[in-house]
């Protein structure tokens, strides 16, 4: 069991959830000491905040935690930092909240990134019989693992670790797997090695393969850029700052794989990773390069600060090549996608009218927000090159996660195909620190265990 949860306990201190608006109706079925406690407290029921009941003895009885107008499933996340340490249970679900992820909000406020700086240790939830115990915790530590993934720096992260990180996954559940270097990266995956080959350690193509050769094909890619300086089109300072986390698609995509094969979904799973570091080098590629894809299609590079969308292309190009029934890619592609819808929404892009509903849904269901954006097919004459099939940025960066998107569209032959333009990342919030974040994992999640799950 994940390390924020306990399998059982005769003292944790049990969580009262109650909304601002059931907050009356709550205190007048209290003792008449809680009643005169949350009126001097002036406890108002406001998301994530909390009342400690003491008992005679001074023991914590029980903890009251608003959960606001009661839209945030997430609302948990907050405790694990504000309360003093002990365990404690969630005893009773809200009508009209998910345990499951009011389970996973507190798994993600008790994360700590501790591999450079010692924490606390989590304080530990006691789960009601209604939640899957192991279904939250498969969960919690895909995400926790995700999550140090992106927060690792670059000194410590490159694509050889990251390649490395696959290899133990891959092991873990007997899966096989590929790299592909050299002079067959090179051949095979054109851009991969154009993108890679300026920087100290050499790129390469990560390939994870899992389940019955005779089940649905699923296929997850995802972008590995352990680091982006921009390339020769050289980002500011400013810019650079968070560029660890330009591996987040690639520890999507690998934490949704350990999803699947820990869950034992019937799938046939593929999950591929080009990793690279976009650096400044004696053989760094250049603006107004022409790159041969593994398509055959030629691209110009109009600037170096868009090798995302590049190396992921030839990933889509080879899991088109697995005749995938679906296909899904994750990539912290854009900083237009931020402009966009902000931290917390992950933009989603397919022209799969029943996978997005299905998708959706699932979003809906677990707390997950994300957000269907349009294909808009009067964009595309953007990207075309006067000298090559195409180039890898549009004319002005108006719709650019729009333009990214129907770049790797142009590389995807799969009868259904989601791509999301994540962040990775959120701003320091709800009493959690900035740092790594699950984007729309949970959603495609869920998606996958509706259709897949026996």
């Amino acid at each position: 069991m994940h390390d924020a949860f306990l399998p059982r306990s005769s003292s944790a201190a049990p969580l009262q959830l109650v909304t601002a608006a059931g907050l009356g109706p709550w205190t007048k079925s209290q003792a008449a000491r809680i009643r005169v406690l949350v009126d001097a407290a002036g406890f108002r029921g406001d998301a994530g905040r909390t009342l400690l009941i003491h008992g005679a003895g001074g023991e914590i009885e029980s903890v009251l935690v608003g959960l606001g107008e009661g839209n945030d499933s997430f609302v948990l996340a907050s405790l694990p930092a504000s309360l003093p340490a002990g365990d404690y249970a969630l005893t009773e679900i809200p009508e009209g909240f998910n345990g499951e992820t009011l389970a996973l909000g507190w798994a993600d406020g008790a994360y700590k990134f501790t591999k450079y700086k010692l924490g606390e240790k989590p304080r530990r939830l006691l789960l009601p019989k209604s939640v899957d115990g192991a279904e939250v915790s498969r969960q919690a530590d895909a995400i926790d693992w995700l999550r140090d993934l992106v927060n690792t720096p670059p000194c410590d992260l490159g694509p050889a670790e990251i390649a490395a990180e696959a290899e133990g996954l891959a092991k873990e559940f007997g899966a096989e797997i590929e790299i592909t270097t050299g002079k067959a990266l090179e051949s095979g995956y054109p851009m991969v090695h154009a993108v890679g080959k300026g920087a100290e350690q050499a790129p390469r193509y990560v390939e994870i393969s899992w389940g019955k050769a005779d089940a649905p094909i699923v296929a997850i890619v995802g972008k590995g850029v352990a680091f982006d300086t921009g390339g020769l089109n050289l980002k500011t300072g400013s810019n650079m700052t968070l560029m660890k986390k330009d591996m987040g698609g690639a520890a999507h995509a690998l934490a949704l794989a350990r999803m699947v094969m820990s869950a034992e979904l019937p799938v046939r799973l593929y999950c591929c990773v080009p990793a690279v570091e976009n650096a400044i080098g004696p053989g760094a590629f250049r603006p107004s390069d022409i790159l041969k894809s593994r398509k055959g299609v030629t691209v110009e590079i109009d600037d170096t600060d868009a090798e995302g969308r590049l190396i992921l292309a030839d990933a889509l190009t080879r899991a088109s090549e697995l005749k995938p029934e679906l296909l899904i890619d994750f990539a912290t592609l854009t900083g237009a996608a931020r402009v966009a819808l902000g931290p917390d929404l992950a933009p989603l892009y397919t022209d799969d009218e029943a996978l997005a509903a299905d998708i959706a849904s699932a979003a809906k269901q677990v707390g997950d927000p994300v957000w269907r954006m349009p294909l808009w097919p009067g964009y595309e004459g953007g990207l075309k090159s006067p000298i090559a099939d195409m180039k890898n940025t549009a004319d002005g960066p108006m719709g650019g996660s729009i333009t990214a998107a129907l770049f790797l569209k142009a590389f995807v032959n799969a009868p259904s195909w989601a791509h999301f333009d994540i962040w990775a990342w959120r701003p320091a919030r709800y009493g959690r620190a900035a740092g790594a974040a699950a984007c729309g994992l949970r959603a495609v999640w869920a998606m996958l265990k509706a259709r897949y799950a026996r």
